[in-house]
């Protein structure tokens, strides 16, 4: 307060004080409310009561000019009331203030510890949950995968997981943007939410998806749900003015949750979902425990070709390629084979395809071209005629830049002619859109490399488009020649001899030689000579083999 409305309020006092002095009946009251009122008007220290007590004792009763024992025993009572009331008043006071604070510190700590709540279902909730699509990210996902797994009351339960990944996502992003694609998998996302409401969803990344389905009875339960959640993701979206369509690939798993682990399942999931992208994606696979058994074992068979090349593990076989003409031996067709220290000898079919879906097969193959020219340049063969190698060229190898380099390398290493080596190569290789392979075969073949086109017939068998190609050679498809072992008089085999018929008509009007695969009877040999074909190979003529001890220079 101002001044003023101290001295205002300080007179007031002394005017009841003065009043309650001579009154009658002696009022000893007033004291006690002028005590409490001074407490209220903040004059609360003890300096302040005591001087107010002192100036009232040492001018109230000269003021007033009164005189007398009663006068001054009723001031020393009522000033007694004074000090009294205001004791009382502010310890009421300094209660109410405590109790203030206690209930302030109670309402902060309650409020602190709300704030502590929130942030930390906040923090929960950001840890848990992923921030583009809101969805629990993996680390929830675990989390409930483990407890529907470990619950003590869940041993007899089963449980199903569907692993989710969108096809050909990279497309949108690639085409559209990131931004296109983070709204699409936020729309992929909703539709998941809604149509699978009952499960739990969880992004674990990218355009990854997981699915928990607790509690199954069987594994139709799990594929009932990957469906609908393959029926969601295919429902088209419109983002930023883009209709968008796309679809999935799921891998199902559903066992007893007894003997499994979280990893196991998940390990699982993901090995089913590589089968239905392999499979052409847009569908759901079922988890096969023999298939991925089969599975493991190529993809340890594959990572062993490395250390198997340096060990020298590999070793060639040669299978004659043979005049039917004269039945003279014109080349070999290299063979490689493995001698596993485990699983023993592998032929080709056991690891070739590893090797290429792995790119092992460019090691592999290069190995298999320079283990071929070094032996075929010790060769001397029967008569005057040297037979030639024939080595096969994976895709890989034909596309790869430094192919005409490799060979001369190869050639010049081992004293090889070029005119003794054949390279084969399939049809699809031949047959690209890409002009660099054509014409890397181009330039062997101005060195003097044969080059033979492998398993005709069962691609593109395209005979005008051969004209254009550095082509020597054609080596027929197994497949037809198969036909001419049944009797002469049987449709079946009367149609593939007519291919065939036609097939070398049209080989030996483009200049190329050809060569049936597949031959293992005398019959099919005799009919392949009858239509003009140039040459066989198959048991009836030879089995892979090391090459005679005769040849050896």
């Amino acid at each position: 307060m101002t001044q003023a409305q101290l001295e205002a309020l300080l007179q007031r006092l002394t005017d009841r004080l003065a009043e309650a002095l001579v009154a009658e009946p002696f009022d000893l009251r007033v004291g006690y409310q002028v005590g409490a009122e001074l407490v209220e008007s903040h004059i609360a220290s003890a300096e302040g009561l005591g001087r107010t007590i002192e100036v009232v004792q040492l001018r109230l009763l000269r003021d007033l000019r009164l005189v007398g024992e009663d006068v001054e025993d009723r001031l020393a009572r009522l000033l007694a009331t004074v000090a009294t009331g205001y004791a009382r008043a502010l310890r009421a006071r300094t209660l109410d203030e405590q109790e203030s604070i206690r209930r302030a510190a109670m309402v902060a700590r309650e409020q602190a510890e709300r704030a502590l709540r929130d942030s930390e279902a906040r923090f929960r909730h950001q840890a848990t949950h992923d921030p583009l699509t809101d969805l629990p990210n993996r680390t929830l996902f675990t989390e409930r995968l483990a407890a529907a797994i470990d619950a003590p009351d869940r041993g007899a339960d089963r449980v199903g997981v569907c692993f989710l990944d969108l096809d050909r996502f990279k497309v949108v992003n690639d085409s559209l943007g990131h931004q296109i694609g983070d709204r699409l998998l936020v729309s992929v996302a909703d539709r998941l939410r809604r149509a699978l409401d009952e499960h739990l969803v969880a992004r674990l990344g990218g355009d990854e998806f997981v699915i928990l389905v607790e509690r199954t009875a069987c594994t139709d339960d799990v594929v009932k749900v990957a469906e609908a959640a393959l029926a969601a993701v295919s429902e088209p979206a419109l983002v930023d003015g883009h209709e968008l369509t796309v679809s999935a690939s799921i891998g199902i798993v559903e066992r007893p949750v007894a003997g499994t682990t979280p990893v196991d399942l998940m390990r699982a999931a993901d090995a089913t979902l590589h089968w239905a992208k392999a499979a052409g994606g847009a569908r759901w696979s079922l988890y096969d425990a023999d298939r991925n058994r089969r599975e493991l074992a190529r993809y340890a068979l594959s990572a062993a070709i490395p250390a198997a090349l340096e060990r020298g593990e590999f070793y060639l076989d040669y299978q004659p390629l043979t005049s039917l003409c004269d039945g003279t031996v014109l080349g070999v067709e290299a063979l490689v084979r493995w001698r596993h220290p485990v699983l023993g000898e592998l032929r080709p079919d056991s690891f070739i395809g590893l090797a290429e879906e792995t790119g092992l097969i460019v090691p592999l193959g290069g190995w298999v071209l320079a283990e071929a020219c070094r032996e075929a340049a010790t060769w001397s063969g029967p008569g005057r005629v040297t037979p030639f190698v024939s080595v096969n060229l994976a895709v890989r190898q034909v596309h790869r830049p430094g192919l005409v380099h490799e060979v001369r390398a190869v050639l010049d290493r081992t004293g090889l002619p070029p005119e003794r080596l054949q390279l084969e190569v399939t049809e699809s290789a031949m047959m690209s859109a890409v002009e660099e392979p054509v014409r890397a075969l181009r330039v062997l073949a101005d060195l003097g490399v044969r080059i033979a086109i492998d398993d005709f017939g069962t691609g593109y068998c395209n005979l005008a488009y051969l004209r254009d190609l550095p082509v020597t050679e054609l080596k027929v498809a197994g497949e037809f020649v198969a036909g001419l072992r049944a009797p002469a008089d049987d449709p079946a085999s009367r149609t593939d001899e007519r291919i065939l018929a036609s097939l070398v008509s049209l080989a030996h009007a483009l200049d190329l030689t050809v060569t049936a695969e597949g031959v293992e009877t005398a019959g099919q040999a005799d009919r392949l000579r009858a239509i003009g074909c140039d040459a066989a190979q198959g048991w009836h003529f030879g089995r892979p083999a090391p090459p005679p001890a005769s040849w050896s220079t």
